[in-house]
């Protein structure tokens, strides 16, 4: 069953490049390597930044549009479940407790880390970005830039734990590479299907 459509794997996959983009130039910016130069990383987390901030609220908008914003909706139900199933369930080759639906995509442990990450981490990491980029002294106290910056870096260190647990996760489907498989092609066999 086709489950990602066309919009959610390019949001997904341009997402992703976007994400590691803005954090190898964020890092490189702050001198914790060299790969781009000072400058060139400054221009590409810049053009990356806005091109961020366009691919959301293209994203929000076809949230709205399609009901597909129903995905990111906290729920209770089977979050215990969904919790020992990645804390001992998935060594010991248990059934998921969730299944995915067309209309209901993300475990209630996923809502609520991608709900953080759309209205928290995201919208911090834009604001503290552009207000670093665009607001500088006199009109803000250095001190005051300083904290700015360690938001940023705060909300990049973030990401990174984010992308690290998101790669591991995405090997954790009915083979290694089921998940990845489906963001790719946008299909994935689900448990309905697989009892037919």
């Amino acid at each position: 069953m086709e489950l990602y459509s066309k919009f959610e794997r390019f949001w997904h996959w341009t997402q992703a490049v976007l994400v590691i983009l803005l954090g190898v130039t964020g890092f490189e910016i702050h001198s914790s390597f060299q790969l781009f130069g000072f400058e060139l990383a400054v221009r590409l987390h810049s053009a990356a930044a806005w091109a961020f901030l366009i691919l959301i609220v293209v994203a929000i908008f076809w949230l709205f549009v399609t009901g597909q914003y129903k995905n990111f909706v906290p729920t209770s139900e089977n979050m215990k479940a969904q919790i020992n199933y990645y804390l001992s369930g998935i060594f010991k080759n248990a059934a998921h407790p969730t299944h995915k639906t067309k209309l209901s995509k993300l475990n209630p442990l996923q809502r609520i880390v991608y709900l953080a990450l759309i209205i928290l981490v995201f919208p911090v990491q834009l604001i503290s970005g552009f207000l670093y980029m665009y607001y500088h002294y006199p009109k803000i106290h250095l001190a005051s830039l300083e904290y700015v910056a360690l938001i940023h870096v705060i909300g990049a260190f973030l990401l990174v734990i984010f992308l690290i647990v998101h790669l591991y996760l995405i090997t954790t489907g009915a083979k290694v590479w089921t998940n990845l498989w489906a963001m790719i092609t946008g299909y994935e066999e689900l448990e309905t299907e697989k009892k037919k």
